[in-house]
Parts: C-alpha cells; structure tokens; sequence
C-alpha cells in the first residue's frame, strides 16, 4: 500500500473510525467533484484540480474512485439518487392524489432551484447522450421509484375518479421535470430574451403555483 493510501487499522478496534474517515473523504471528494464537472463539464474537469482544491493528490482520488469517469458516474449516481429520495418521501397514502400530485411537483420545483449543479450536470450528460450513465447499474434503476411513486398517486386519482386516464406517470414525470429544468437551464438565455429572471425571488410562489395549477389542470379535465 503506498504513502497515499489510508493505512488500515491495526485492530479491530479502528475498524468503525476508518469506515467513518473513508466515508468523509468520499463526500468531500464528491462535493468538490460535483462543482467542478458542474462548472467545466466532464471533458474540461481536471483531477488534478479537484485534488489541489482538497489539499491531496490525484492518486487518493484514484484510490477511491479509480479514475475520471469513474468519479463522475458517482457523481451522477449521487446527483440523481438525492431528487429520487426526496420523491419517495412524499407521503401518498395520507394525501388526497391532487394534493399529492401538487406535493411531488412543489418538491421537484424546490430542490431543482436550490441544486443549479444538478442542472448543469444533467445537461452536460445529454451532450454526451447519457453514455456513462447507461453505464451505471445504480442509475439505470432509479426511474422506478420516481414512477412508483406517481403511479401510485394516479391509481388513487384514478380510483377517485378525479384524473383521466389517457395520461401515465412517465408523462406527468417529463411535464414537472420540463419545467423545472428549463426554468434552471435557461434563466439567462430566457432573461437576456424576454428580460424576465425566472429565478426572480418576487415571482418565486407564482411560479411554483403555476408548475402544480398546469399539471393538475391537465390531470382533471374531461378528455377530449
């Protein structure tokens, strides 16, 4: 093992301390990662960058992780798994499915405002056509919670006789993502355009509201 590495314990007894060290050398890692392939993208984002950003060398990064693209998958894997926590904890059972729906939207609204990076990684990974994130089993099986969740809520809707039916959770997904995303992505090609900040905190609740009144408004109305 070299000079590098985490040296292991002796006994037993240091067992749990350098799990919990390792696991904070991990985070801080993936904190550092995630702002610099969010500001640079996965092309220009340098290791050695990140390293000297954390006072260590790239070989620890390595250690950890393995190398760059390994890195920024769990970056991704991280990026992505936090927004699928959050969905799942939206309590679908107790609330009535327009509330829930407007609950899940509100949340998604939330946390795509107060993680930019998210965003931005979510974009750089288009531009290179989802290639590392197809190849990540942990990514590739974090849909079905997000859609578990809403389809739970539209079988309630459903059930209730309060939605139509001609709509399934992938479409009401893609519609809460669109607006979140291009209200992010596109704040200031948006703003030099229309000269309108959709970030603007003054318009904050309008625009929330509006997300949640759009997807419920086309939930409840009579099909066509």
């Amino acid at each position: 093992m070299t000079a590098q590495h985490p040296e292991p314990p002796a006994g037993r007894s240091g067992a749990p301390e350098r799990t919990r060290d390792a696991d904070r050398t991990r985070a801080e890692i993936l904190a550092v990662a995630t702002a610099e392939f969010a500001d640079r993208g996965y092309a220009g984002a340098r290791i050695n960058e990140i390293a000297d950003k954390l006072s260590t060398t790239k070989r620890m990064i390595y250690y950890y992780f393995g190398g760059k693209e390994q890195l920024y998958v769990a970056v991704l894997e991280q990026a992505y798994s936090r927004i699928r926590s959050l969905e799942q904890q939206v309590d679908v059972e107790h609330l009535d499915p327009v509330e829930a729906i407007r609950e899940l939207a509100g949340l998604t609204f939330d946390h795509h405002e107060a993680h930019p990076e998210f965003i931005r990684l979510v974009s750089i990974e288009n531009i290179h056509r989802a290639e590392h994130i197809a190849r990540s089993e942990a990514l590739s099986g974090l849909a079905n919670p997000a859609l578990d969740v809403l389809g739970r809520i539209l079988e309630r809707g459903w059930d209730a006789g309060v939605f139509r039916d001609d709509v399934d959770a992938l479409d009401v997904h893609q519609v809460i993502s669109a607006f979140c995303v291009f209200r992010t992505a596109n704040r200031h090609t948006f703003g030099a355009i229309f000269g309108r900040d959709m970030l603007d905190p003054a318009r904050r609740d309008h625009q929330r509201r509006l997300l949640a009144d759009l997807v419920v408004a086309h939930l409840t109305a009579s099909q066509g």
